[in-house]
């Protein structure tokens, strides 16, 4: 292995050991009482060791919901241009979900402990729906990209608002272990695309082509 490899996984067993320390920290303490000073000496470094791998407190927290939305963006973008804008977006999820089914205890625990604290904190649950928007936006201006509009047309706001719906139902309270949510979310998608006509998150020229009838515009006059 190469020392920049080392450097790399060294780096990471570093970040991980202080999203792990933040997590207890947060459970048994408590978020508001808990400090960066605290965190940082858990893993015996200094603060400003912290600050090179975090911003905040929120930014620790968080990190894992950040790191599935910087993902998920990633793999719609690398998708072949080819696919329709909701395949390229259900393609990009079973990517994510791959690597989901993947995770060892230690990265399943960490899943459920960073549930566990943003859902019983007010402050850090509103965090969370905000990297979700704020990625929703970036989702839609990719779709929009692909299909050659404009992000505030309609359209590629539809398409990614019908994807994320589909997503968020596979969330059930009673339900967090993150290899049954993967195998849940995958069921949906199937079941999204099974159920919606094919072309219908395509141009009205396109989805002609791909076999779905389209309705001609209404005229006045």
């Amino acid at each position: 292995m190469t020392a920049v490899g080392l450097r790399e996984r060294k780096k990471q067993r570093t970040r991980d050991a202080l999203v792990d320390a933040a997590l207890d920290l947060f459970l048994t303490k408590g978020y508001e009482a808990t400090t960066i000073d605290q965190i940082a000496a858990e893993v015996e470094v200094s603060p400003r060791t912290f600050f090179r791998y975090f911003a905040s407190k929120e930014d620790v927290a968080l990190s894992l919901t950040a790191d599935e939305q910087r993902v998920l963006l990633a793999e719609l973008v690398a998708r072949p241009e080819s696919e329709s804008p909701f395949t390229a977006l259900c393609q990009a999820m079973r990517s994510l979900l791959k690597m989901l089914r993947k995770t060892d205890d230690a990265e399943t625990g960490r899943y459920l402990r960073c549930q566990k604290v943003v859902h019983s904190t007010p402050a850090l649950l509103a965090g969370a729906m905000r990297l979700i928007k704020e990625n929703e936006r970036r989702l839609v201006a990719e779709v929009a990209r692909r299909l050659g509009t404009d992000p505030w047309d309609l359209q590629p706001k539809f398409i990614v608002a019908v994807f994320l719906s589909v997503a968020l139902a596979c969330f059930d309270e009673r339900t967090q272990d993150p290899v049954v949510l993967a195998r849940r979310l995958e069921d949906l998608l199937t079941l999204a695309e099974r159920s919606l006509c094919p072309g219908w998150d395509l141009p009205a020229c396109s989805a002609q082509t791909a076999g779905r009838p389209v309705e001609p515009a209404a005229t006045t006059g």
